[in-house]
């Protein structure tokens, strides 16, 4: 593999492509050398054909990707080995060094979307059960949560919270989301109940006298940041025991597919957390699927 190495990066097309990547990219050194290794790989692999790497055909491609994927690689990974393929014989048809681009007619692999980290209904009840009630920091981060859990909202439309946002008499909070949308988000009983309570007992002791606007203030009269918020519920977490990597956004992820779950209809669920478009509110329904599928594998007899 060295020997081949040597020859290959001796290849003035080769080492002209990578010099390319430098000069007119501004690429980093890290995606450079991806570049470099996968070029390195399948020219290894041509020398059993007697094929040169220039000469290439989309048949040896298809061919090479093939048997990568019966030996397990990810599609992810093969998506990067034809991205710099790609490149690569885009850059000789545009020197004119080859009159076609054998990728022109290659599909990309489908990556699709990942799923988002969510918690199970026990687990998030533990989350919230880790708050001291007796403290007034306690009883804040307990409604913080409990209102994060019941809205769906997004971590910066919590701590932005004002007092003219919330209506306890009907239970809604009036939510500004992105592109300065607005839209309604029920409460819940619960959530509201610790909100009254929150109200009358933690909030007056947090500001000391102090005038705020903001609906959850830090103990020096200040409107809470995100990252602090991150790393409260962090703590929360290790109290709860639960190993996941979790963060605000978790919340929000088992909002939508607690609901799901229970029936909800994906329009509400995407009019709930503030979606523009009804394909973002639908990686839940793989969530929920996938979660199905487990309660089904663990409790059929056929599972």
């Amino acid at each position: 593999m060295k020997e081949i190495d040597k020859n290959l990066l001796k290849s003035h097309h080769l080492q002209a492509f990578l010099d390319s990547l430098w000069l007119e990219s501004g690429l980093s050194e890290h995606t450079v050398d991806a570049y470099r290794r996968d070029l390195l790989a399948f020219a290894a692999w041509l020398v059993q054909f007697e094929i040169d790497l220039v000469a290439v055909t989309r048949q040896d491609i298809l061919k090479y990707q093939s048997q990568r994927l019966r030996e397990g690689r990810k599609v992810r990974s093969e998506a990067r080995l034809l991205s710099s393929l790609r490149r690569f014989y885009r850059y000789l048809y545009r020197e004119e060094i080859r009159d076609s681009d054998p990728t022109a007619q290659i599909e990309s692999p489908r990556l699709g979307k990942p799923l988002p980290s969510s918690l199970t209904e026990l687990e998030v009840e533990s989350l919230l059960a880790q708050p001291n009630l007796e403290l007034a920091l306690g009883l804040r981060d307990r409604t913080m949560l409990e209102v994060l859990y019941a809205t769906g909202l997004r971590v910066s439309e919590l701590v932005s919270l004002t007092f003219e946002q919330i209506n306890m008499r009907q239970g809604l909070i009036r939510c500004i989301g992105k592109g300065n949308k607005e839209r309604l988000v029920p409460l819940g009983e619960i959530a509201l109940d610790y909100l009254q309570q929150y109200f009358l007992e933690s909030r007056p002791a947090l500001l000391n006298g102090r005038v705020s606007d903001d609906l959850f203030p830090t103990n020096r009269g200040k409107a809470m940041t995100r990252q602090a918020f991150w790393h409260l519920i962090k703590r929360y977490a290790r109290l709860a025991m639960i190993e996941k990597d979790i963060s605000p956004h978790t919340l929000r992820h088992a909002f939508a597919t607690h609901l799901l779950n229970h029936g909800a209809d994906l329009r509400v669920v995407q009019l709930l957390l503030g979606h523009s478009d009804l394909s973002t509110t639908q990686i839940y329904t793989h969530v929920a699927k996938e979660r199905l599928k487990g309660l089904h594998a663990q409790h059929h007899p056929r599972g």
